[in-house]
């Protein structure tokens, strides 16, 4: 059998001088896999992508992604594996304004030599690679070189999620990101973000509270369940 992508064992922690906010025994995420993650608030979401992306460190455990343990990373090291590996798309998108279409979806090339290098060598550069995943979320050519913040709520998505996508990361981390969407626009940008996945390969971990979209993924999970630490006061 292929490894898991993604593995949490024991997985444990606390802000210092509180109770514990996340207690995951075990958790797992295949190669490839699409898993739909109900967060609500008070399960420990934003800590628990923290976790993930190496921004903070458990109290205990373990985070391993391709093998890697992620604990026994410096911070610095840390930053470097998340960009090569993960690809992240924020409810509020995060785009830089000031910057265009085409320069945002590229940003992490510049910070990754591993995402730049597949981005070349599957589209011949990667100013080429942005330009696909752009056309194939549905951007029209000409809205490429205009302001990020010059677009509406839905192409700002799209840039969002091609920008997550460039170089082929194996792990794709969607936070909330179809909050600001109506439900035929939700749904239509989530078979989008899985034809793109497949295509590069990705394993995509979507976060959300909307129950109604868990039907889609290969497998749903509520990270109340998970946590044994969960609580239904205000998250953390």
């Amino acid at each position: 059998m292929t490894a898991p992508l993604l593995t949490l064992s024991d997985l444990g922690f606390a802000w210092p001088g509180h109770a514990e906010l996340l207690d995951i025994p075990a958790f797992h995420l295949a190669q490839g896999e699409t898993l739909f993650l109900k967060g609500p608030s008070g399960s420990g979401k934003t800590t628990l992508l923290g976790l993930l992306g190496g921004v903070q460190k458990p109290s205990r455990g373990s985070i391993a992604l391709l093998g890697q343990e992620l604990t026994s990373l410096s911070a610095g090291a840390r930053d470097h594996f998340r960009v090569d590996h993960t690809g992240y798309i924020f409810q509020q998108f995060n785009l830089l304004p000031f910057l265009s279409v085409r320069e945002n979806v590229e940003l992490p090339c510049h910070f990754s030599k591993l995402r730049s290098s597949r981005a070349k060598q599957r589209h011949g550069s990667v100013h080429q690679a942005a330009g696909a995943l752009l056309a194939h979320l549905g951007l029209k050519d000409e809205l490429l070189e205009r302001r990020a913040d010059a677009l509406s709520i839905g192409q700002q998505q799209r840039v969002a999620a091609a920008r997550a996508l460039i170089g082929q990361p194996e792990l794709v981390i969607a936070d909330e990101p179809t909050s600001a969407l109506d439900a035929d626009a939700r749904e239509a940008f989530l078979q989008l973000l899985f034809a793109e996945c497949r295509e590069a390969g990705s394993s995509l971990l979507f976060v959300s509270h909307d129950q109604s979209l868990a039907p889609l993924f290969d497998r749903h999970l509520s990270l109340a369940e998970l946590n044994r630490a969960a609580k239904p006061a205000a998250e953390v």
